[in-house]
């Protein structure tokens, strides 16, 4: 499947340098550019991509927001946010706008596109720095229930950028039973999708912080 970008970034040259270095893999288009995030808002309406490769410093409507906008409207558009910004306070705000992943541009030209794909899948993708400000901020939820052996297992591989079909094979289980599994682990950690579950594997000490989203 052709996974259809638009990326949203305010310089010019950054833009420019991406869309060459997707369009190096042929399962990769790029089909929009946006300079802000009200543009990137627009794109993700009329274009409505597998994935919006966001930045989240820009001019006018910032990034976690045309982050939220978009998840809002278009549940099926993943974001990930691909930036330099490294604080505390944007990294939580872009992953509770809906960001799937959130990745620094230090990233290695090399590893970018398996990200993109990945996160277009739905597979969680988070810089290791990023996972670790994650897991300082949260906390577990206080009456957690407790999860079973198995569940625990399930949300290790989840943590680590696994699909459900990837978790089945690795497991020997049916489909259907991962996604059963999957959808109790989100319900006892209270939480709403699968990146948030990645973080409390980390605090839980399931997995490092920098094995959040690497297979």
């Amino acid at each position: 499947m052709i996974v259809r970008i638009v990326i949203a970034d305010d310089h010019h040259v950054v833009r420019e340098a991406l869309r060459l270095l997707l369009d190096l893999d042929p399962d990769l288009q790029v089909v929009g550019e946006a300079a802000d995030g009200a543009e990137a808002v627009r794109l993700a309406r009329e274009l409505q991509p597998n994935l919006v490769l966001m930045d989240l410093a820009m001019p006018g409507m910032d990034g976690i927001t045309a982050t939220a906008t978009i998840r809002k409207e278009l549940p099926s558009t993943e974001v990930l946010a691909l930036t330099s910004v490294t604080d505390d306070a944007s990294i939580a705000g872009a992953i509770r706008a809906g960001a799937i992943g959130y990745l620094l541009k230090d990233t290695h030209a090399a590893t970018l596109g398996p990200a993109v794909k990945a996160a277009a899948a739905g597979q969680v993708q988070l810089s290791p720095q990023v996972a670790a400000s994650l897991a300082r901020q949260i906390a577990l939820p206080e009456g957690q229930r407790p999860l079973s052996e198995r569940e625990r297992e399930v949300l290790g591989l989840v943590a680590r950028g696994r699909t459900n079909q990837e978790i089945a094979r690795e497991l020997q289980l049916g489909s259907e039973t991962v996604k059963t599994h999957v959808s109790s682990i989100l319900t006892k950690l209270r939480v709403q999708g699968r990146t948030q579950a990645a973080l409390q594997a980390v605090k839980m000490g399931l997995v490092r912080a920098e094995d959040v989203g690497n297979t």
